[in-house]
């Protein structure tokens, strides 16, 4: 694929992108939201004022998290209308770095044109797929950096590759999941010294983004913290919804009470449900490391088994707010093949179930268990589940040879460019 081509794929898809997200602004696709900017506006105006993160006021994200945060507040403190007016497009960026950086990784992989325009097609068309989520939500910030470094690692630019994963991890922590995939690969390819000094360039990013704070404020940072890993079991993770799905079948005990800034679940056996969700989260991660590490290390199977880490996260996490689906979309996009055609359909599949109940229909899922949006609610968690499980099925002999003949003829496309 000569450069032109590649800019004018990856430049279409942006408009489309635009297109897509200015649609959110219209009609059905704009009543009824349910936002967070509210609690971000918080923060921004606290920092404008001179107030000093997790000192003077408790924060729950991660210190790289606050130039989401700060930036739409900046002379526009106290007015939620503006502030909402910049946040929506200070995340209108983020998605476009985002596309752009699923654009970049393709292009790295070799991926042939009617690949790299379907992909980042579906990335363009995700949120209207998704919904007026992607407005008020500041995850593409975060996931805009985790994919940018990914792309920064396949080009070989290893010194913005850990500084965009340090600053990927120190906006919202689930990045880390890339981070034992990236070792093991930079280890596999580029040996051990290199890998150990790359991981530094990680921890040292991760130093500069946490220790001032925790320094002036160690209660503050451990609170956010434990904002996010003390927090029950909210309604629409995977164990919720088969906890409410049992509700519906069998008539088993089932509340609801809105702690840690969510709607969780009360009643007999969301204890040993949330329990088992936070054993099965790390051994199916874990697992998903080792595969990697037992394999080939190519970059296709870099990007796949990167998506497949992040599909597990969702799948058995104690939380899964609609907007984590934001996460996937980069990653998914990069799998190769027809697992990567069967992973698309499955996201595209997930991402529309979750608008089909949120957040038009929210409360009445939170409020009363509203059958039918209890059934969406699961259908949409089978579906994540459903992907990460193909994501992580070892790849069959069929697939590493139509991979190797995929590398071939990205070859042969490019020695008459050299020649």
């Amino acid at each position: 694929m000569t450069r032109a081509t590649s800019a004018v794929l990856i430049v279409v898809p942006l408009c489309v992108f635009l297109l897509s997200w200015s649609l959110l602004h219209h009609g059905w696709l704009s009543r009824g939201q349910i936002t967070d900017t509210g609690v971000y506006q918080r923060y921004g105006d606290a920092v404008v004022h001179g107030g000093v993160p997790y000192r003077d006021f408790q924060v729950e994200y991660p210190p790289a998290a606050l130039p989401a945060f700060v930036l739409p507040s900046l002379g526009h403190e106290g007015d939620r209308l503006a502030y909402d007016r910049w946040f929506d497009r200070e995340m209108l960026l983020c998605g476009s770095l985002a596309l752009l950086g699923t654009g970049l990784c393709l292009v790295a992989l070799r991926a042939g044109p009617v690949r790299t325009a379907a992909a980042l097609g579906v990335f363009a068309l995700s949120p209207v797929l998704l919904g007026s989520v992607v407005l008020t939500r500041f995850d593409l910030w975060p996931a805009a950096l985790a994919v940018l470094a990914l792309a920064t690692l396949l080009w070989r630019r290893y010194v913005a590759a850990a500084v965009l994963l340090g600053l990927a991890i120190g906006a919202k922590l689930w990045p880390v999941v890339l981070l034992p995939l990236a070792i093991v690969w930079l280890v596999r390819t580029r040996g051990p010294r290199a890998a150990s000094y790359w991981s530094g360039g990680v921890i040292s990013v991760l130093a500069l983004v946490f220790v001032p704070f925790a320094v002036l404020s160690p209660g503050g940072i451990a609170h956010s913290f434990d904002v996010q890993f003390a927090r029950p079991l909210q309604l629409e993770s995977l164990g919720g919804s088969i906890l409410i799905a049992a509700h519906h079948l069998a008539g088993t005990t089932l509340g609801v009470a809105t702690t840690y800034g969510s709607q969780n679940l009360l009643g007999p056996g969301t204890r040993a449900v949330a329990l088992a969700t936070s054993i099965a989260g790390p051994l199916a991660l874990a697992a998903v490391w080792v595969a990697f590490a037992r394999g080939p290390a190519t970059s296709e199977r870099l990007v796949t088994h990167a998506a497949a880490a992040i599909a597990m996260l969702l799948a058995f996490g104690k939380v899964f707010s609609p907007q984590y689906l934001m996460w996937l979309v980069p990653f998914v996009l990069l799998v190769p093949g027809l697992r990567g055609v069967a992973a698309a359909a499955l996201l595209v599949g997930a991402l529309a179930l979750t608008q089909s109940w949120f957040p038009h229909h929210y409360w009445a899922l939170a409020n009363s268990l509203a059958s039918v949006q209890s059934a969406e609610l699961l259908a949409r968690n089978l579906f994540v589940l459903a992907l990460a499980a193909m994501l992580a099925w070892p790849r069959s002999e069929h697939e590493m040879l139509g991979e190797h003949r995929s590398r071939l003829e990205a070859l042969q496309r490019v020695r008459p460019q050299v020649q």
